[in-house]
């Protein structure tokens, strides 16, 4: 019997808050990390229209195991080969330098999955959103410019997967000029 769509996106929703139960994010306040999976899948469903499951789960899903102790064979075992499958291609490996990581990102963009490119394109863009809402505390405007670059490069790489998320891109990174201040 196959899951119920619905279903299975809430069951994604309560592993991820599960598995991120501990952590929170950068920004003054201290926001519960779960927040920024669920804006992620929000962007897409909402902003982007897009109704496939395995990337809205995936989207969901998409750090747990980054930053927890999920592994892909527990994703696979859960969801399905298919969203593990995007999860895996928008995951870092940490073993890695911090640079060498954002060097990889760029370099893979574009031989990504169309799934995990519509992953990658919500994360940065609910990345810069929070940037310029509720930015890390201790990043200084240069930090937060050069993220912002970087981001671009990320998403020059994946071009044409979805002009209208990538136009929200586009505007959000427009909006680095606000950084200055």
């Amino acid at each position: 019997m196959t899951e119920e769509p619905t279903a299975l996106l809430l069951r994604a929703v309560a592993f991820a808050a599960d598995k991120h139960r501990t952590q929170r994010r950068k920004d003054a306040e201290g926001s519960p990390y779960i927040n920024h999976p669920i804006a992620l899948a929000t962007v897409l469903a909402s902003e982007g229209g897009i109704t496939d499951i395995n990337v809205l789960c995936a989207a969901v899903l998409h750090d747990t195991v980054e930053d927890t102790q999920t592994s892909e064979a527990e994703l696979a075992a859960s969801f399905g080969p298919a969203i593990a499958r995007i999860v895996m291609e928008v995951t870092d490996d940490k073993s890695l330098p911090k640079a060498e990581r954002k060097r990889q990102q760029v370099v893979h963009a574009a031989s990504i999955s169309s799934g995990a490119k519509l992953v990658k394109l919500a994360d940065k863009i609910c990345n810069l959103r929070d940037i310029l809402a509720a930015p890390p505390a201790d990043w200084l405007p240069s930090r937060k410019q050069d993220y912002f670059a970087w981001a671009g490069a990320v998403i020059d790489q994946l071009r044409g997967v979805h002009p209208g998320l990538e136009a929200l891109f586009d505007d959000v990174q427009a909006r680095s000029i606000e950084l200055a201040a």
